[in-house]
């Protein structure tokens, strides 16, 4: 087994290769505007440190969210086409469970809550890092806060509202590291992984305008 993991759901460009005992190589860099330019300048510097080339890798992990729409698809569509052009599986992985998972807090419940913008994050609750028992969700940190109240708090959104997370802790951003050991593990167990489709959770913030006046030819 050869894993190659990504993540482009949070402001981190995140790439790992995983052997199915331990990572082998890793690279993250935070610039929430430069997904698509960092994304495979990352892959590559990931398979040259593990001395790899692209077609010793047998499987992809790619992060499926939630995450903003322009982020997130530069994942994906890397993920899509580095399947299709080496014909192996791509195996979708919450983001969210990779931060829970990275966390480490052993058991008992805790929240992983992301930066959504708009004043918003999106979140889910684990009973421990390898179980979440909330399906993700988008919501502004105060509606949430009676549902969250007392619980620990990883993740980039909880430390930017403390009022609603006060005992927040890091990570704030996702790794690709831990997304692949998480999938190796239950790829290894037997477990079925998400499909790759996006987790959006709310509609992208490019529209076309209101009275958009529609030219055709006479």
């Amino acid at each position: 087994m050869l894993l190659l993991a990504l993540d482009t759901a949070t402001p981190a460009v995140t790439v790992a290769l995983h052997d199915g005992r331990d990572v082998v190589a890793s690279f993250r860099q935070v610039d929430a505007r430069r997904h698509g330019e960092l994304l495979l300048p990352a892959v590559d510097r990931v398979l040259a440190d593990a001395g790899v080339k692209l077609d010793a890798v047998t499987g992809i992990v790619v992060g499926i969210g939630p995450g903003p729409y322009t982020g997130l698809r530069v994942g994906l569509m890397t993920a899509d086409t580095f399947g299709l052009a080496l014909g192996i599986p791509v195996h979708g992985m919450c983001t969210l469970d990779g931060l829970a998972y990275a966390a480490g807090l052993g058991e008992g419940p805790f929240v992983v809550a992301t930066d959504a913008r708009r004043k918003e994050v999106y979140w889910a609750t684990y009973s421990d890092p390898r179980t979440r028992v909330s399906d993700p969700a988008v919501d502004r940190p105060a509606d949430i806060a009676e549902q969250v109240e007392g619980l620990p708090a990883v993740g980039a959104g909880a430390l930017l509202y403390p009022d609603t997370f006060p005992d927040a802790r890091e990570p704030e951003h996702v790794s690709a590291a831990a997304l692949a050991a998480l999938a190796a593990e239950r790829i290894a167990a037997g477990e079925e992984l998400p499909a790759p489709r996006p987790l959006y959770l709310r509609r992208p913030d490019a529209q076309v305008p209101k009275n958009y006046k529609v030219v055709t030819p006479k």
